[in-house]
């Protein structure tokens, strides 16, 4: 395993980030896919075996048991001080709205409920996991702040948001005194590059560190059409949601990835997160399999050509934002964004 600074802080994190969003109580959450705590532990510390130190989770997977199986997981397996441990909190509920909670006191609430589920003091990282439009930014980097002052986090973190606000967040917290934002994860892939408009070339001048989700686009990256279906692949209807209306022009580039990994005579895993650290600080990988760490683990060594990564890249065309992305507005907006092709919900 390789490692390197997380952007502008002193963590220091493998190449490959475990995103434990597949773990959990599949009877409690949106997800009925994850795996259940035996085989999570076993996930876990064979990743630890390969070197992977850095481990990304979130209050909102299965109902805050994925934080639950983390914790556990890792005090049994790992040193606190030698794993970087990352979870997210959630935007303020309408209830939590109309009840007067504030921002500061919602991410009061958020950070104190996930470090008992993990179990810990702290954690490494804390990450602002979506935009919230019906909270004041000063209050949210207020609050961010003060856990921060507080030790219950040392570094934070934001996901899903667009390159001006998280400038805007950090001009904020610099003129402001406040913790900065040090790592954005956002949704980046070979099939999925829209990052590359503004994201990329921005953390690039703030040394921000890009640590992106869906790394291999729900799988579709690791194998062929058709070949292998998994129970995700079955049963994960926002990951559909968010490839199948472009899977045609995607399959061009996914046969490409295949012509590459029987070239090098490793797997399509191998080669798409290969291409992806040529990118990025440290892609959030998920593992629901053994296999499907190791196989992150091994991308870290293989080294693509400039025409290996040109053969990789051309065949893209520009692609409509999906998920979580395409509904970062304001809830009451009737516009629809440039890219946005309808009403695309949040699961």
């Amino acid at each position: 395993m390789k490692y390197t600074k997380l952007g502008n802080s002193e963590l220091n994190v493998s190449r490959i980030c475990m995103g434990c969003m597949g773990f959990g109580d599949p009877g409690r959450g949106q997800h009925s896919w994850t795996v259940d705590e035996e085989h999570t532990r076993e996930i876990i510390r064979r990743g630890l075996e390969l070197g992977v130190n850095f481990y990304d989770t979130a209050i909102a997977y299965q109902s805050g048991t994925s934080e639950q199986y983390v914790g556990r997981a890792l005090r049994d397996f790992a040193t606190r001080e030698d794993v970087v441990v990352a979870t997210k909190f959630l935007p303020r509920t309408q209830e939590e709205i109309e009840d007067g909670i504030t921002g500061q006191q919602h991410i009061e609430n958020m950070i104190n409920t996930s470090l008992q589920n993990l179990g810990m003091d702290y954690v490494d990282l804390y990450i602002y996991h979506m935009w919230d439009w019906q909270t004041p930014v000063y209050d949210i980097m207020d609050g961010l702040n003060r856990i921060v002052k507080e030790g219950k986090a040392r570094y934070i973190g934001i996901s899903n948001c667009f390159a001006w606000q998280i400038a805007k967040a950090n001009a904020l917290a610099e003129k402001e005194g406040f913790a900065k934002f040090v790592s954005i994860q956002g949704h980046y892939n070979l099939i999925f590059r829209e990052e590359e408009r503004e994201m990329v070339p921005y953390c690039k001048e703030e040394n921000i560190a890009l640590t992106p989700y869906s790394a291999l686009a729900s799988g579709r990256l690791s194998r062929v059409p058709g070949d292998g279906e998994t129970k995700r692949a079955r049963e994960d209807a926002y990951a559909k949601f968010k490839y199948d209306s472009t899977a045609k022009q995607d399959n061009v580039i996914i046969a490409r990835v295949a012509e590459l990994a029987k070239k090098h005579d490793v797997t399509m895993t191998e080669v798409s997160l290969a291409w992806l650290l040529t990118k990025v600080t440290s892609p959030v990988v998920g593992a629901t399999k053994l296999s499907h760490i190791e196989g992150a683990a091994k991308a870290v060594d293989l080294i693509l050509t400039p025409e290996e990564i040109l053969f990789l890249e051309e065949p893209y065309v520009p692609h409509p934002l999906a998920g979580v992305m395409a509904q970062n507005k304001p809830a009451n907006t009737k516009e629809k964004h440039v890219w946005s092709t309808g009403d695309q919900k949040i699961r």
